[in-house]
């Protein structure tokens, strides 16, 4: 048996953190060590605490939690860097015998921690080559050489997207690889389970809603405007700091700013389950399900049984690149039958194994 990390994933407002600091009590409950490890790209960034929904002091006294609060608005936290963090916190955790879960909502954050993704450098002047060489001979003609490098890459790519393909280009030439191996593979390097928080639409907005009140009862505008000379390039894009900038400016009023936060915050939602929907091995469960702990409890056990490896280790097989979409994993994918549980997947000889999925419990 081994004890595999837990990533809590979903869209914001779904209730992921609540669902982490009860799987580590439950854990603790049965004499196992488990702490949280942010994979939140803005919770990472001090004093940016209401606008992110960071764990309140409360939660995070309650439980410890790693990666929170680690750099200054000023500076700039790339996913290439957090999972070096990240891997560096999983391994010391594991070293004393704790189980680390894993908490966040930004998509690739959460990947880059436990899954098989590389982040490859950039170089100005080689971009800066193929970028002319789109402008005088055409995207096409870069495409073309594309498909004639690394023709997984191309199929897998819009051609009509010259972006991409100087990227992939860039890619090629800086690391002597094809751009293919490079893209993320839905393959753990760390053993994992995840387990995904769905909600009906209408109940996400409902509580979107209530939490964008909730900022501003909080003080989200005083946050804001004790951080603003702080704020670099990458910490601003933080849902909600620009329209309270532009609230502070004038350019908005109260109501304004935070009804557009309430909008762009469904729309992240809405971004999120794209992302998450794409990856076949997330365990999905009803958020607002009683026995929400207990069905997370089960799927953590039959992980740690190995219950899940034999068709996890085919996922690749069922999803493209994020480029790309899902591709058979709609048709093979099965559904457990046992209403309000989770039962242990059955993983027969041949392609039955597929019906272990668990969606929406």
């Amino acid at each position: 048996m081994t004890q595999r990390v837990v990533s809590i994933v979903g869209p914001t407002a779904s209730g992921k953190t609540g669902l982490g600091i009860a799987i580590t009590r439950r854990l603790a409950e049965a004499g196992e060590r488990a702490e949280i490890v942010n994979a939140d790209a803005y919770q990472m960034y001090r004093g940016m605490d209401i606008g992110t929904a960071k764990p309140t002091a409360e939660e995070q006294a309650a439980v410890p939690h790693h990666l929170i609060d680690i750099i200054d608005p000023e500076d700039t936290m790339s996913v290439a860097r957090f999972q070096q963090l990240a891997r560096e916190t999983i391994a010391d955790l594991q070293s004393r015998g704790i189980r680390p879960i894993l908490v966040g909502g930004s998509g690739l954050y959460a990947r880059a921690a436990i899954d098989d993704i590389t982040f490859p450098g950039t170089d100005p002047d080689v971009r800066t080559r193929l970028e002319e060489r789109e402008k005088t001979e055409g995207a096409g003609a870069l495409f073309d050489e594309l498909r004639a490098k690394d023709p997984e890459a191309a199929a897998r790519m819009d051609p009509r997207n010259p972006r991409r393909t100087i990227r992939a280009l860039e890619v090629i030439e800086l690391t002597g690889r094809p751009y293919s191996a490079c893209l993320p593979r839905y393959r753990y390097v760390i053993p994992s389970v995840q387990i995904g928080l769905d909600l009906d639409r209408p109940d996400l907005d409902h509580r979107i809603d209530l939490r964008t009140k909730q900022m501003y009862d909080d003080g989200f505008i005083e946050e804001v405007e004790r951080l603003r000379p702080h704020l670099g390039a990458t910490a601003v894009r933080a849902l909600g700091y620009q329209q309270i900038i532009d609230l502070l400016d004038g350019i908005w009023d109260v109501n304004d700013a935070f009804a557009d936060i309430a909008q762009k915050t469904k729309r992240l939602a809405r971004k999120q389950m794209g992302w998450f929907g794409r990856d076949p091995r997330i365990h999905w469960l009803q958020a607002l399900n009683p026995k929400l702990v207990d069905n997370a409890m089960a799927i953590i056990a039959h992980a740690d049984a190995g219950d899940y490896d034999p068709i996890d280790a085919r996922a690749d097989e069922y999803t493209q690149h994020h480029l790309g979409d899902i591709t058979a994993w709609e048709s093979a994918k099965g559904r457990c039958n046992h209403p309000q549980s989770v039962c242990r997947p059955l993983i027969p000889a041949g392609d039955q194994e597929h019906a272990r999925r668990i969606r929406r419990a």
